[in-house]
């Protein structure tokens, strides 16, 4: 079988021709030549069968774009390849002057999404050609041969034995400026080369020439090939190899180092230093992580470098190699890394054969960080390497203390000097920062306008030091109301401001605001023992129900607060609009969501649910999702109630379960993971007469095992305003489907839904997990709710999970499943199909090594 077609890509930017080599190569079919210029490309194609395709690069009037062209069509190889055109951004050439036998051409920034369709466009419209025998490239190619960095590749004049031409990677790993290598004798520069080099010469030295190309592996595992080529009318040899030592040379590693701390400061110097580890070295992946010490939060990735395909990378808290590094442990495995694959999904994703772990640590040893590097052959000369390695950590533990004192600075801008809490600047910067998220994603979040009532009567009366004491307890007694991944900031005065994030129902917000007017009426206490009854007033606004931007959503937020005074204090209200207007909205929205099935505009999502002892994936809740065309994602909490409203939650529940049962049962069947399908039924769903024909008929109609289907019932249902509950639900059970009560704790029935539901599980609801840490009230209602269920063989599963400490919490109270962003947040279907493969993988690698 012929070796596959080439591709010659030619650009004098090196961004670029990684951009087009990446392109290709993604896809895997083509052999990819990565050329500079048409000189360049000369020596590259010297030999080579037809190329499948050509694309150059114009920049500038285009002209030395033209005139390689032409050098280029009279090479064999090109000289009836189809050519496709990409003008670089910044290029004067218009493309009405492009020279002819320009098949196709586009922008450079249309690289990534436009060129392999632009490229299986010529293909469809073109007309195959029967190839000779033997005209694929030859089995001696490597892929990387002519890439800049990855390779040392140069010419030797065949009669004098001296240097002509070489790659910018052997003038780096050789030390020597470029009038000190050109025209020196080959044998006087073999120790920059290594051990691979000099095999390939001994070997090919006895018949260079006319031989046809020559390739060894040398000892090191390094990979070489001499070929006879014409260089400026002389005869001539092209040396190309790649040497897993090239990067571990004294005269490298030095080099290196001194380029390393010459990078300049802040995360730009962090991530120029570790692209040159990540160049220099030869190695495949490099990461460099900030620790969050301040919350116990996640680690921070500030860069990473790997030369491969685009992963679905691990999530920190899988990395156990990445966490025993930020734990203080040096890790260095030159040759056996794979031992660890194992325990690391990291490790083994990459397939990485040599690993180091390296801490970094201030003058105070401190773990600020982790330096974690790879590569998929041994590290080479440990002896080189490994004070290399360490170097490099000490200059990243440098950087990240400089960083750390410089955020602490910034931090004095941005921070209240009374409170400690975000000042009005910072505040603003984190909204911006979560509403653009929110856009992204989908989610709805709250904003919370927090004012004390007849503040200014307590400055005046009882002085500034009495109001100082209570705004500190304000801040003690907000921040414990809300989880760590929400916002509390201090506005102005006596005006605090509050963010909610990920919320799934508004009624969970309502909760929350009812606890803060609650908490902050009770007695406080200040230092001469005297009690004050200080009270709040708050406004709510929801995103992006309310308000698009942050300065209308602050608006109305802020005018719902003074709503809430106008009430007699003490009180919160939510921002509602004016009622033509609230009402204009409506009906636009419930004419557009009666079209959304049929426009194709909603989406399911997918939230796995996972094992709280293995962390291994166990199951998905679908959740629907509208993209409006005009408003981007619509949060379920928005248009779900809309839909119950117009009654066009029938028809868009059934479109959900069909859709969801669908997507399950082809996992089911190209993985066989037995993973659970959670689908919410809501309370007009559940009161319909032909509930259970919908769901056996989508069973029917998907395949799917009933047992693999889950209805979740929210608590809040009565069952006495619900008659037929019980009936359809018990006919679900005797279908085969599972049944899980949603909310679990926020209803007045739980025992009486426990009691007569036919429920194999329960699921607590967020707003008590997000407490977790918080209120010890809401960590005693999720620990009894535990006990409770397992004492009525009923499974849990906790929603919301959020931080660490909500998953130590619930771990050590026996949660069976946990669901949240700790883990992952909602999926589109593509994005959750790709974690299943990836699982998938591991779990065969895992297999594998056992075995």
């Amino acid at each position: 079988m012929s070796s596959p077609a080439g591709i010659l890509v030619v650009a004098a930017q090196r961004e670029l021709r990684r951009a087009l080599f990446d392109t290709f190569d993604h896809d895997g079919h083509f052999v990819v030549h990565s050329a500079r210029d048409a000189t360049h490309a000369g020596i590259l194609l010297e030999g080579r069968p037809a190329l499948a395709l050509m694309v150059v690069v114009f920049d500038g009037d285009g002209r030395d774009a033209m005139a390689g062209i032409e050098i280029l069509r009279s090479q064999p190889a090109c000289a009836t390849a189809p050519l496709i055109a990409v003008l670089d951004d910044g290029a004067v050439l218009k493309p009405a002057v492009l020279p002819a036998g320009v098949a196709d051409w586009l922008y450079a920034s249309q690289i990534e999404h436009e060129l392999l369709a632009r490229w299986q466009r010529l293909q469809r419209a073109s007309v195959p050609s029967a190839a000779a025998p033997g005209n694929g490239a030859g089995d001696g190619d490597f892929r990387f041969a002519f890439d800049e960095f990855d390779t040392e590749w140069l010419i030797v004049d065949l009669a004098r034995g001296r240097v002509l031409d070489f790659s910018p990677a052997l003038a780096r790993h050789s030390g020597l400026a470029d009038h000190e290598l050109r025209g020196r004798p080959l044998r006087e520069i073999l120790g920059f080369l290594g051990n691979t080099a000099e095999h390939v010469i001994a070997e090919g030295s006895r018949a260079w020439y006319p031989a046809q190309r020559r390739s060894v592996r040398g000892a090191d595992g390094g990979e070489a090939s001499a070929r006879p080529v014409r260089y400026g009318g002389r005869d001539a040899v092209a040396l190309v190899f790649r040497s897993n030592s090239a990067g571990a040379r004294a005269e490298v590693a030095l080099a290196l180092l001194s380029k390393m701390f010459g990078c300049s400061g802040g995360d730009e110097g962090i991530a120029e230093a570790a692209r040159l580890l990540y160049e220099e070295m030869g190695l495949d992946y490099v990461a460099v992580w900030s620790a969050r010490q301040d919350d116990g939060g996640a680690p921070i990735q500030l860069v990473q470098y790997w030369r491969g395909e685009e992963q679905l990378w691990p999530g920190p808290h899988l990395q156990s190699s990445l966490r025993l590094v930020l734990a203080g442990q040096a890790m260095l495995h030159p040759a056996d890394a794979a031992r660890l694959a194992a325990v690391d999904p990291l490790l083994e994703q990459l397939g990485l054969v040599g690993f180091a772990g390296l801490p970094l640590q201030d003058e105070r040893h401190t773990v600020l960080g982790a330096l974690l590097v790879g590569s998929r052959q041994p590290l080479p000369a440990p002896a080189i390497v490994q004070p290399v390695l360490r170097c490099a950590a000490s200059r990243f533990g440098h950087a990240l203390e400089l960083r750390q004192t410089r955020e602490q600075g910034r931090a004095e801008g941005l921070l209240d000097a009374l409170t400690g809490l975000p000042n009005r600047l910072l505040f603003n910067d984190r909204l911006d920062t979560v509403i653009r998220e929110a856009n992204r994603t989908g989610e709805s979040f709250a904003l919370l306008f927090v004012d004390l009532d007849r503040f200014k009567t307590i400055n005046d009366t009882l002085g500034h030091a009495v109001g100082d004491q209570v705004l500190l307890t304000t801040t003690q007694r907000l921040r414990a109301s809300v989880r760590a991944s929400d916002t509390v900031a201090r506005y102005a005065g006596d005006e605090f401001v509050v963010i909610l994030r990920h919320i799934l129902k508004n009624e969970d917000v309502l909760r929350i605001a009812e606890k803060i007017v609650q908490v902050m009426g009770a007695p406080l206490r200040i230092d001469d023992g005297t009690e004050l009854q200080v009270t709040a007033s708050i406004g709510v606004s929801f995103f992006p129900d309310d308000a698009p931007d942050a300065e209308t959503l602050l608006k109305h937020a802020d005018e719902a607060m003074y709503a809430a005074k106008s009430l007699g204090r003490n009180n919160y209200q939510i921002f509602e609009g004016s009622a033509e207007q609230s009402q204009q909205q409506n009906l636009a929205l419930k004419s557009g969501l009666r079209h959304a099935e049929h426009k194709g505009e909603l989406r399911v999502f997918y939230q796995p649910q996972v094992d709280s002892v293995t962390e291994d994936i166990v199951g998905m809740e679908a959740l629907v999702r509208w993209e409006h065309p005009e408003l981007g994602f619509i949060g379920p909490g928005f248009f779900i109630p809309l839909a119950e409203e117009t009654g066009l939650i029938v028809s868009i529940g059934e479109w959900v379960l069909r859709t969801a049962c669908r997507h399950a049962q082809e996992w089911e069947r190209r993985f066989g993971l037995r993973l659970r399908l959670g689908v919410n039924l809501s309370a007009v769903q559940l009161m319909q007469s032909n509930l259970l024909e919908i769901v056996a008929s989508a069973l029917d109609e998907s395949g799917l095992d009933a047992n693999l289907l889950e209805m979740e019932v929210t608590e809040s249902i009565s069952i006495k305003a619900a008659p037929n509950l019980v009936e359809n639900l018990q006919g679900l059970h005797r279908l085969g489907c599972r049944i899980a009560i949603d909310d679990f704790g926020t209803g007045a029935a739980s025992l009486d839904y426990l009691r007569k539901l036919p429920a194999d599980r329960i699921k607590i609801d967020q707003s008590f997990v997000r407490n977790i840490g918080v209120d010890p009230d809401d960590e005693a209602i999720v620990r009894a709710t535990i006990e409770m269920a397992h004492r009525l063989k009923r499974g849990v599963v906790a929603e919301g999970v959020e931080t660490e400490q909500h998953l130590e919490f619930l771990r050590n109270n026996h949660c069976d499943e946990l669901q949240g962003f700790l883990f992952c947040r909602p999926l589109p279907q593509p994005a959750f199909e790709k974690l299943l493969l990836e699982r998938q993988r591991l779990l065969a690698g895992v297999s594998g090594t056992a075995a």
